[in-house]
């Protein structure tokens, strides 16, 4: 048994939970924008809170794909071709977000500001959902035929576990984002963030706790990610009763551990498979079969192992360097700024 495929998959499930983790406070930010305030000041300084670290967290999502190009080149062809639409829809709700995060402060018009609020929060939706329905999907199971090709038409992916994944990633990232806010905030966006943990949590980790669950079941499950399960409702109990105490950090570390032990467990509910055959077992993809070479996979993990440690310090420097809270003073009144190419004229 080759040891690194195992270490690959391992490698790609960390990936993706970081990108649930770190973008899951960015894209629930995008939605709090939209329904949680109608005060302008209040939607700047939660754009302020995540605007130094929302495109470093993007790159999560990036090397999560293209690790899976690169290691498992089957699982990425089927899974990719089978959910072209979902994943092309994901595309457009990321460029959406990404522009309305940089051209909505450009005009000081109350129907521009209105127009990339929506956007911004439309395009976090549709990340977060459709990003949650193929985590689900591979976890769960895709018509796929001995080939790794689709089985049905272009919306058979369109079922039940599409829908609880979808949710379960929206209802973390709002309540992961919230507990952010009460952590990098202040002011009436800081007191908001918490009623909403502190009344909602429930809700809103209810569709992952299922998913979850479900893995376990429809797998057999193992003593391990039975484990992991035990330790994400554990720390779901413990973010809960801090957010009720207003406890912010405790209620941030608490409900994160729900996102990263609870996401752990559906990988390790689901391993050694890949993506499961809905059609016939027989067409499952699992870590063996679905590998690249040892030859690639060995050069692949001598990169990894000299770029990745310098990626997190990077990223940890830039979240340690923008630590504080961002408050309401510290957001200054609209004001026109011309270009350096015109204030030289």
């Amino acid at each position: 048994m080759e040891p690194l495929p195992v270490v690959w998959f391992v490698a790609i499930a960390v990936l993706w939970i970081g990108y649930l983790l770190l973008e899951g406070f960015d894209l629930g930010v995008g939605m709090h924008m939209v329904f949680s305030t109608r005060s302008e000041r209040d939607r700047r300084v939660m754009l302020n809170t995540i605007g130094p670290v929302w495109d470093g967290n993007e790159v999560w999502l990036i090397t999560a794909g293209a690790a899976m190009f690169a290691a498992f080149p089957a699982w990425y062809a089927s899974l990719f071709s089978t959910l072209y639409v979902p994943l092309t829809i994901t595309l457009v709700g990321l460029i959406v977000r990404a522009v309305g995060i940089e051209y909505r402060g450009k005009v000081h018009t109350e129907r521009w500001r209105t127009l990339w609020t929506w956007m911004i929060g439309l395009g976090s939706l549709i990340v977060a959902f459709c990003i949650g329905a193929a985590l689900a999907l591979t976890s769960t199971g895709l018509p796929i035929d001995a080939n790794g090709d689709r089985v049905g038409g272009p919306f058979v992916w369109l079922t039940v576990p599409a829908v609880l994944g979808g949710l379960a990633v929206v209802g973390f990232a709002l309540l992961h984002s919230a507990t952010f806010l009460g952590l990098k905030a202040d002011g009436p966006v800081r007191e908001r963030a918490g009623r909403f943990a502190a009344r909602w949590a429930p809700l809103c980790i209810a569709p992952a706790a299922v998913w979850a669950i479900w893995v376990q079941v429809a797998h057999g499950g193992n003593v391990f990610a039975w484990t992991l399960i035990v330790f994400a409702v554990l720390a779901a109990a413990f973010g809960w009763r801090a957010a009720r105490a207003r406890h912010e950090g405790r209620a941030f570390i608490g409900f994160a551990g729900f996102g990263l032990f609870g996401a752990a467990a559906i990988f390790a509910g689901m391993f050694p498979l890949l993506l499961p055959s809905t059609v016939d077992a027989a067409f499952d993809l699992t870590v063996w079969n679905a590998a690249n070479g040892p030859y690639t996979l060995g050069v692949m993990t001598v990169v990894a192992a000299v770029s990745l440690p310098v990626i997190l310090l990077y990223q940890a420097w830039s979240y340690w360097i923008f630590r504080k809270r961002v408050t309401p003073g510290m957001i200054p009144e609209v004001h026109i700024v011309l270009p350096a190419v015109l204030r030289a004229r």
